[in-house]
């Protein structure tokens, strides 16, 4: 069965904090790394990384989408505008933007983060959120989907940026590779 898939609003605060536990998903990060400039982070604690998202939610528009479960939220994807998600456009990252989709247009989207419950991983569940993703970013007038995921990880929880080979199932393709591993793949709706 199929995860239901909603966008994070104000009122879904509950259910993503939860999913995200007391130490604030990967490593207290609370999905602020493309977000806050370094220096910013650096000085942040998780509870300060928490706040500030609940801010940015509570600010809106919708930074990402939840993936649901009997009422439980169960997995998260950062995916918006470009422009929402500065740090993922740096020129110095693999995942800089290319002249032909800058980080300004915002019809221009990304997926940048994923967190997936233990209990639900292994399961598909990264590809339900691709696919709810991309309709959530073509109802709001995207016309392309960047992301910029890696081919392989160690580690579950360090393939917070994805996995290449699920977004090639979703029709992803690769339009730059700067880094051996971490392509830069898109998707034009």
């Amino acid at each position: 069965m199929a995860p239901e898939i909603a966008p994070l609003t104000p009122d879904q605060w509950d259910a993503f904090a939860e999913l995200f536990g007391v130490q604030g998903a990967c490593y207290g990060c609370w999905c602020t790394y493309f977000r806050l400039a370094p220096k910013d982070r650096q000085k942040n604690d998780r509870n300060a990384n928490k706040a500030w998202m609940k801010q940015r939610i509570k600010a809106g528009p919708p930074p990402g989408i939840l993936a649901f479960e009997e009422g439980q939220a169960i997995g998260w994807l950062q995916v918006g505008p470009r422009a929402d998600i500065p740090q993922f456009n740096s020129a110095r990252r693999v995942s800089a933007p290319l002249d032909d989709a800058p980080a300004d247009d915002t019809s221009v989207w990304a997926m940048s983060c994923f967190f997936v419950a233990k209990a639900a991983r292994r399961r598909g569940l990264s590809g339900h959120l691709i696919n709810g993703g991309l309709d959530f970013a073509r109802q709001n007038g995207a016309r392309v989907v960047e992301a910029c995921p890696m081919d392989r990880s160690k580690s579950p929880l360090s393939l917070f940026v994805g996995s290449s080979h699920v977004f090639e199932q979703a029709g992803f393709q690769q339009v730059a590779l700067r880094k051996e591993g971490r392509p830069l793949m898109r998707k034009v709706l």
